[in-house]
């Protein structure tokens, strides 16, 4: 599915996301068995459901540095816990910032292996009440409208309070390596159809081949992790002894 915030006129935004999500909103065939090395919960969205800390630390090791982020549950309890369990599972690592537009957003959140994105095409999680404004450095989940928030998240690159009355609920904010994201590779400008970046649906449906095929300049997330109070990695979360009957949803 997807989402994508785009620099239009305000009163335009909302139809560019809805066109956006239907690009790549197609039904998909379901997932298969996991790849080696992929954490088997991803394929399993309705087993990650781990309520997440009031407050934690993510931290990104990227392919331009590392970049530490606070994450407030009081802020935005659906997007915080989606985004601790995402992390936890690994779902982010490997992942490429398939859309940089300079003072805009940093845009994120598609897995490398199709067969993942499948899985979470349709996970949607409900919406939060925006408690905060979207303001340079704050993290907000990309969506097409109500109810459609699943895994993608892009990180403001200025003031975008604008996006609050739409219903985008900032979780979390950078605070270590801002200047870190403000480097990542942005030549590459919009995404397809309305640019010449990264085209979604194809992402969604090919993964990193096709990214490392016609993109291969992007910056990437190398490893996500939730950072214990000491500041140190803690231990990854073990995958479920027995996944439960699926039943999508998000």
């Amino acid at each position: 599915m997807k989402r994508l915030l785009t620099v239009c006129g305000l009163a335009a935004v909302a139809a560019c996301l809805g066109a956006a999500q239907a690009a790549s909103g197609q039904a998909s065939a379901p997932p298969k068995a996991p790849t080696a090395g992929t954490d088997p919960g991803l394929f399993h969205p309705e087993t990650l459901t781990a309520k997440a800390p009031q407050d934690y630390k993510v931290k990104l090791t990227t392919t331009k540095g590392v970049v530490v982020i606070d994450v407030h549950r009081i802020w935005a309890p659906q997007g915080a816990d989606r985004f601790y369990n995402l992390v936890k599972h690994h779902y982010y690592d490997g992942a490429s910032f398939f859309r940089v537009l300079k003072g805009f957003v940093v845009q994120f959140g598609i897995n490398g292996d199709p067969k993942v994105n499948a899985a979470w095409q349709r996970a949607n999680i409900k919406d939060d009440t925006v408690t905060n404004h979207n303001v340079r450095g704050t993290l907000t989940y990309a969506m097409a409208g109500p109810g459609t928030r699943t895994t993608q998240i892009f990180i403001n690159l200025g003031n975008n309070s604008r996006l609050d009355s739409m219903g985008f609920a900032p979780f979390g904010e950078v605070v270590e390596g801002m200047d870190v994201v403000e480097k990542l590779y942005a030549d590459y400008g919009e995404g397809a159809p309305s640019g010449n970046g990264p085209d979604q649906g194809k992402l969604q449906a090919q993964g990193k081949a096709y990214l490392d095929k016609s993109f291969p300049k992007l910056d990437s997330i190398v490893t996500a992790v939730v950072m214990s109070t000491e500041g140190e990695a803690a231990a990854p979360a073990k995958a479920p002894a027995k996944a439960p009957a699926k039943n999508p949803g998000l």
